[in-house]
């Protein structure tokens, strides 16, 4: 930003340009460039002195060389209109005895006299808004991003861990289903094996009472009906 020139000083920049944050302090600077061969002394004023700081607000400067000045801005409790600021500075400069300090400055040396050059120049504040840091870390970014990659190329993520448990539901359905559909229907075979087990062993001790009255002579009927017995009790204990 460019400055100002006066008569014994070279001011940089040519207005004040202050961070602006609500509830926070913020600082910015200001060079005196001393462009004469002979002490200058200086005072720095403002429109506003409760609002801020200025270090130094005086002093002198040695003929070739440059003087920071700080001035800080108070914390704003609220932002001003448009963050249009109407605040003001003015820096003062007049010759000095070579040698002279700070100490040796007061305020009559910056009145206007005939025939005294007491140089002037003004500086405006400018507020500068502070872009606030996203709280979204990066790595969501690409997530978003990939969200919206994987959308336009016809994808959508937040429909398909619906979809994979629909159709898993729907498939431990079917084999539950089918499960419980075979365990009934190998129920039923073993009732009935069961019964018929039961029902032949009625016949076989009816079969053995008959031979005991032969004479303990097996009739072929008896060792049909043994031969099947031992296929049913088999079959059963290879299903069960």
């Amino acid at each position: 930003m460019s400055g100002g020139s006066g008569s014994f000083l070279e001011i940089q920049p040519s207005e004040l340009a202050f961070p602006f944050e609500l509830m926070k302090q913020s600082s910015c600077s200001m060079q005196l460039t001393n462009k004469t061969d002979h002490y200058v002394a200086f005072k720095v004023k403002t429109t506003n002195p409760k609002q801020y700081c200025v270090r130094p607000n005086i002093g002198v400067v040695l003929p070739g060389s440059t003087c920071d000045v700080t001035v800080t801005m108070q914390a704003q409790k609220e932002s001003p209109p448009d963050m249009q600021c109407k605040d003001k500075f003015l820096v003062q400069s007049v010759a000095a005895e070579n040698g002279a300090t700070a100490q040796d400055i007061n305020a009559a040396m910056f009145n206007k006299e005939p025939g005294k050059v007491v140089d002037e120049f003004k500086l405006r504040v400018v507020y500068v808004p502070t872009t606030t840091p996203s709280p979204i870390p990066e790595d969501s970014e690409l997530g978003s991003s990939a969200h919206s990659s994987a959308q336009e190329n016809g994808i959508n993520h937040s429909a398909m861990p619906q979809s994979v448990s629909r159709s898993y539901a729907e498939t431990t359905k079917e084999k539950s289903s089918e499960a419980t559909s075979v365990i009934s229907k190998l129920t039923e075979e073993k009732m009935s094996a069961i019964q018929q087990n039961q029902k032949l062993r009625q016949e076989l001790d009816l079969l053995r009472k008959e031979s005991s009255k032969n004479g303990g002579r097996f009739s072929i009927t008896f060792l049909v009906v043994v031969g099947l017995l031992g296929i049913i009790v088999g079959y059963i204990l290879k299903r069960t």
